[in-house]
């Protein structure tokens, strides 16, 4: 027999008092059923008339759009953005909050995770409960940072015009300009050409050179358009068959700079979107950990070397730096990266496949910057049994971290200190540097 289908609810209108803020870039309400409503363009304290984009009778929670505002937060500014707001373009979260209110929202959402998942107040984990904007961000009210390095345009297969994705959408949202997007892919014109027969077009515009490129995903059948823009640029290709990147023209990398040093990110590989994260993280990460001459580190997920390169410079000739790494073209950039200094090596793999065939049991540091997901119960448990005095722990979802904070604890370790950093100006996004310290040995 089958089970009878439930009424959907999108496009019905609650008039609803606004709640917390969330893990996501929403805040909590509730209608006058009791029923969860996660609202997005409100904010705390506010009365909105909410309209539901997502779920059904019964279901555990909605979605929602503050669609009318009917009791505004003094938070609350005139979107600077003309594609922010309901049913529009889906990049930033908090274009309708003071700059200084999307940074106490994030701290709120840090709070509660940490409380929730790990059980600790701020107090317990070091943290002064702020979060700092990056050098040169703190703008006044209306005005925004631009400062996303890397911009991800989807195409509008009907038009070939370039723009950004609605919020949990497929729906191409057209652009003139993106006021995140720093100067050196606003520079390029993406928005102004055609890009007919694309699917995608990423822009990269790297920090401390001027190297800029572009990543083409054709439909499949489309041939290549030929790429003018407005500042000279690399082209690379994602092929249909392998989803693999392959160069079209130009180099194959660009060439970022941070600590001191450049560093050769190539295919579109991972770096900090912000251009001053990589130094801001890296500042942490060293003050948090003091590494000493000659002490044996580990970094873990760690890209194409940045906090490996870091530990290797402070450690000396003596010390010795191990970094793991799954992406192919990630180990390659970082053993190039790194090859001046003799006693670092990288491996390639997953993080819980390769560290325990290392035969590694004892370590002094460790640096680990998981995926979004977090490291896991039992990369932490290993991690723990390898005694090191000091963890840093660089972390973009406070719910992952505040979860593998408590797996730690389990393993003998306590927070230090915590640091958040506002590397992602309006969205709910936020970067963490905890520094974990030994208490007890793991048994």
């Amino acid at each position: 027999m089958q089970a009878e289908q439930k009424k959907s609810l999108v496009g019905e209108e609650y008039e609803v008092e606004i709640g917390p803020v969330a893990h996501g870039g929403h805040c909590i309400a509730r209608t006058s059923e009791g029923q969860v409503l996660f609202v997005r363009h409100a904010l705390p304290g506010e009365r909105v008339v909410a309209r539901v984009t997502e779920g059904e009778e019964g279901a555990r929670f909605l979605r929602a759009d503050a669609v009318r505002i009917l009791d505004a937060s003094k938070d609350r500014v005139e979107a600077p953005c003309p594609y922010a707001g309901p049913g529009r373009c889906g990049g930033c979260d908090w274009q309708h909050a003071k700059p200084g209110a999307q940074r106490r929202l994030k701290g709120e959402v840090i709070a509660e995770q940490l409380q929730r998942l790990a059980g600790l107040t701020p107090e317990e984990a070091g943290w002064d409960g702020t979060v700092m904007p990056a050098e040169g961000d703190k703008l006044p009210a209306g005005e925004v940072p631009a400062w996303r390095t890397r911009v991800q345009y989807a195409v509008d297969a009907s038009t070939g015009k370039a723009g950004l994705r609605r919020h949990r959408s497929h729906e191409v949202e057209p652009i003139e300009h993106c006021m995140i997007a720093a100067e050196g892919v606003s520079e390029l014109g993406i928005e102004q050409r055609d890009w007919s027969g694309m699917a995608s077009v990423e822009a990269i515009a790297a920090t401390g050179s001027q190297d800029r490129m572009v990543i083409l995903e054709p439909r499949p059948g489309a041939r290549l358009p030929l790429v003018e823009l407005d500042r000279p640029v690399s082209v690379m290709r994602v092929e249909e068959k392998d989803g693999g990147i392959h160069r079209v023209h130009g180099r194959a990398f660009v060439r970022e700079r941070a600590d001191g040093r450049t560093y050769r990110v190539g295919s579109g590989g991972f770096w900090q979107v912000h251009p001053k994260a990589a130094d801001t993280l890296v500042t942490a990460v060293m003050q948090g950990l003091l590494p000493r001459k000659g002490e044996m580190a580990l970094d873990l997920y760690c890209g194409v070397g940045l906090f490996a390169g870091a530990l290797a410079d402070r450690l000396g000739d003596q010390g010795a730096v191990l970094g793991i790494e799954s992406g192919k073209r990630a180990v390659e950039d970082a053993r190039h990266n790194l090859a001046g200094f003799d006693r670092v090596r990288i491996e390639q793999g997953k993080v819980e496949s390769v560290l325990p065939r290392t035969g590694i049991t004892e370590v002094d540091l460790i640096v680990l910057d998981p995926p979004r997901a977090g490291a896991g119960k039992k990369t932490v448990e290993h991690l723990s049994s390898l005694g090191a005095r000091r963890i840093a722990y660089v972390a973009c979802d406070p719910a992952a971290l505040a979860r593998d904070l408590a797996y730690f604890r389990d393993g003998g370790y306590q927070v230090r200190t915590l640091r958040a950093f506002d590397l992602f100006p309006m969205t709910h996004h936020v970067e963490c540097v905890a520094i974990l310290e030994l208490v007890k040995k793991a048994r």
